[in-house]
């Protein structure tokens, strides 16, 4: 298990006093007032940085950090990742799970079927789909529903799935449209 959790992504600069707009990646967005520090992944290391105020703008985060107060301090943050530790992520409700969790886990149908690995995690307002990513064969999106979602194991660095009538060929017919 990873021992960061991301929690958004910086997508630009907001206004000219070093705050910066955030893309929160977490649940709640409001989580950020809880938050004294945030790790910045700069892609070469991992930099802390203290929040000293928090705003919220439509579906964004404005953060301002201590220290930065030009829109050229933080011009290098874009598209840059913010972290948690584990100790500072949200408890966990029963059967959900952090995706950074989730990524790599091998994927057997509740036939036994090997379908691959848990490649990736694509988040909509309904509910999220796993992609499953087997070599020679086309990615598997399954939705995050609980008929589909039958076993997290992540001791054993497994899920299982159920794979509802349709669900396969509806997967190989998007993949002929495109």
């Amino acid at each position: 298990m990873d021992e960061f959790i991301k929690v958004g992504i910086i997508t630009s600069t907001h206004g000219l006093r070093g705050e910066v707009k955030v893309f929160p990646t977490t649940d709640d967005a409001k989580r950020f007032l809880d938050l004294e520090e945030i790790i910045l992944d700069t892609g070469k290391g991992k930099r802390q940085l203290v929040i000293e105020r928090v705003r919220f703008f439509k579906n964004m985060v404005i953060l301002k950090f201590k220290g930065i107060d030009t829109i050229d301090d933080v011009q290098k943050f874009r598209q840059k990742e913010l972290l948690v530790t584990r100790d500072q992520a949200v408890p966990l409700k029963e059967n959900e799970y952090f995706i950074a969790d989730l990524i790599g886990l091998l994927a057997l149908s509740d036939e036994g079927e090997d379908l691959g690995t848990l490649a990736g995690v694509m988040q909509s307002a309904a509910n999220d789909v796993y992609v499953i990513r087997k070599p020679g064969a086309d990615d598997l999106l399954i939705p995050a529903i609980r008929e589909c979602v039958r076993q997290v194991d992540l001791e054993n660095g497994q899920i299982t799935l159920h794979l509802l009538p349709g669900l396969r060929e509806a997967n190989q017919k998007k993949k002929k449209q495109e």
